[in-house]
């Protein structure tokens, strides 16, 4: 540069200082300055070369102890990035602070600036103001958000997973309800993906079956996570939380590991001691570990035992004797209700059964064990249903697509729906169109429904749901009674195994916090005696330090030993209590 252009910009400068103007950003300033300002948000009115895409900006730093100043020529391509401390550092390590974003107008209004610099300005004010560069906003970006992630994760390390269900089943809500929150079983990976977006909920695995829907999650914040639930059903269902509220079931921690245990082992099913749940809870346990899944550690250990607990109760009890599942239960139903409704007995009944799905495959079980001969097996497609009706060489089963359906309904007594259509297949108003003659008994056990519950009020046609098993369920219920104690015993035998396991997971958090609090008065101690131990060698040190780690894992070695030693599960809880009173954990 020209001695007498670098005489006149340090004269410049020198001028600035002594108007008082130290803290802010001046110009080095030529005939082509342009007075844009820093894009650095510093105070600064910037130089653009007409022939380059370089801009520069003059930082003017202020002396803690006097209004001197200091000033930098700094360029975009000197910034190596950004500081945690909110603003930009250069490739030499000098910070350059943020400022408010003023322009120069509003600081020549706050401070008395000389003539001289009123053009200068003038022409900051009227310049456009540059922006950002887009990398150093996504650099700094990417930063604040990985330390976010590293703070979030570390606390949340520190808090043990809690274990909650929610959901509603035949117990408590109508078939009308739970058709709406039933989801088909291919997606239920990705309803757990939606659970699980926004971190509030760590793990999820979703059930969906024609007599329940639960929602199996871990969480670390148990009142946001049910909120965040409930909020994904109302949206998903499309019912109000009004209508949520009166249907739907809440558990936590030990309340929601036992239903699962009694889901699995048949003990909460329609039909007591079913064996289709078991399969079904294998299922979301096999869902919940596919690359998909949200399963994670928690929830797929409880499913896993869950599984493990159904297994034991159905070969060491005899509960799984008799009608075991809705398919089974719907069978002894129509038994029932034939001669009362047709006036004649169900096995000289003419049977058509509507998909060909694993609960049609369970009716036509049922019905060869009760002595039906003939059936008809309608469904979309040809080709499963010619493969389901060799499965049972000995009933004479004849195959008809679903083009064929008013023609079937017209010539058979009792027609079973059993389908994965999402609407009804027969409504009161197609019914009468078609001119279906009465004496018509329609059993639907789908869920969503494939009937119109409105068919019951056409004379002579008596449709029935999955809510309507009740009279079979209720005596299968009271034969099975001595069989349900036996089972919750085993069942309470494996929840007690997934607690332990579970709390030893909790027991981890209070451990490191306990050695991490030990390390920090260790070193505290060492540093209070630092000036006393500096006439020590290099070893000498290092004997010291070694010493005092001594001294530190032998006093932990006797608390920690004994929490992961202890199989009792109530006294691990008091210990771990007392070990977190004891040193204000």
């Amino acid at each position: 540069m020209c001695p007498l252009r670098v005489f006149f910009a340090l004269l410049q400068l020198h001028l600035l200082c002594v108007l008082g103007l130290g803290g802010y950003a001046s110009s080095a300033g030529s005939a082509r300055a342009t007075g844009r300002n820093c894009p650095f948000r510093g105070w600064a009115v910037g130089k653009t070369s007409a022939n380059t895409a370089t801009s520069s900006c003059a930082f003017v730093a202020p002396s803690p102890l006097s209004r001197s100043s200091a000033a930098l020529s700094l360029t975009t391509s000197e910034v190596a990035g950004p500081s945690s401390e909110g603003g930009f550092r250069t490739s030499t390590g000098l910070f350059v602070a943020p400022t408010t974003g003023h322009t120069a107008h509003s600081l020549s209004r706050r401070r008395r600036v000389g003539p001289a610099l009123k053009p200068l300005y003038a022409a900051t004010v009227a310049a456009p103001t540059a922006s950002i560069p887009a990398d150093a906003i996504a650099a700094a970006a990417e930063k604040k958000e990985k330390e976010a992630n590293k703070k979030k994760r570390k606390a949340t390390s520190m808090t043990p997973l809690e274990v909650h269900v929610i959901g509603l089943s035949h117990h408590n809500a109508a078939v009308e309800v739970r058709e709406k929150l039933s989801i088909p079983e291919a997606q239920w990976n990705e309803a757990a993906n939606k659970l699980c977006g926004s971190g509030v909920i760590a793990e999820a695995c979703t059930l969906s079956t024609c007599n329940r829907f639960e929602i199996y999650f871990a969480a670390h914040d148990s009142y946001a996570a049910f909120h965040e639930a409930t909020a994904f059903l109302e949206r998903h269902s499309g019912l109000p939380q009004s209508v949520l509220r009166k249907n739907l079931f809440l558990l936590s921690g030990e309340d929601a590991i036992w239903h699962l245990m009694r889901v699995s082992g048949g003990l909460d099913s329609l039909v007591v001691g079913e064996g289709q749940i078991l399969s079904q809870v294998k299922q979301c346990y096999n869902h919940g570990m596919e690359e998909d899944g949200k399963g994670g550690k928690v929830i797929s250990r409880m499913l896993n035992s869950a599984v493990a607990a159904g297994k034991r109760v159905r070969s060491e009890t005899g509960i799984s004797k008799g009608a075991v599942s809705i398919s089974s239960a719907a069978v002894e139903f129509s038994q029932l209700r034939c001669p009362k409704d047709l006036g004649k007995p169900f096995e000289d009944s003419r049977v058509a059964i509507v998909g060909a799905g694993k609960m049609s495959r369970l009716l036509m079980i049922h019905m060869a064990s009760q002595g039906v001969k003939a059936v008809t097996l309608m469904n979309r497609g040809r080709e499963r249903a010619e493969t389901l009706a060799a499965e049972f060489p000995e009933m004479e089963v004849a195959v008809r697509l679903m083009d064929d359906l008013w023609p079937v309904m017209h010539s058979h007594d009792v027609v079973y729906t059993s389908t994965s259509a999402q609407g009804c297949l027969l409504t009161k108003e197609n019914i009468q169109a078609s001119g279906l003659a009465p004496g018509k008994v329609i059993v639907d056990i789908s869920v969503p429904r494939n009937v119109e519950t409105e068919v019951s009020e056409i004379e002579g046609m008596f449709a029935y749901n999955v809510d309507h098993l009740k009279e079979v369920v209720d005596r299968n219920t009271a034969m099975r009674k001595k069989q349900m104690l036996e089972a919750e015993d085993l069942l309470v035998e494996e929840m007690e195994k997934f607690r332990s396991w579970q709390f030893s997971l909790g027991a981890v958090p209070a451990l490191m916090k306990l050695q991490e609090k030990a390390e920090t008065m260790r070193m505290e101690e060492l540093k209070k005696a630092s000036k006393k131990l500096n006439n020590l060698s290099e070893k000498e040190l290092q004997t010291v330090e070694r010493l005092t780690k001594g001294i530190v894992n032998k006093l932990l070695h006797g608390p920690m030993s004994h929490l992961r030693a202890t199989e009792d599960l109530e006294k691990n809880l008091v210990a771990l209590k007392t070990l977190k009173a004891v040193f204000e954990l």
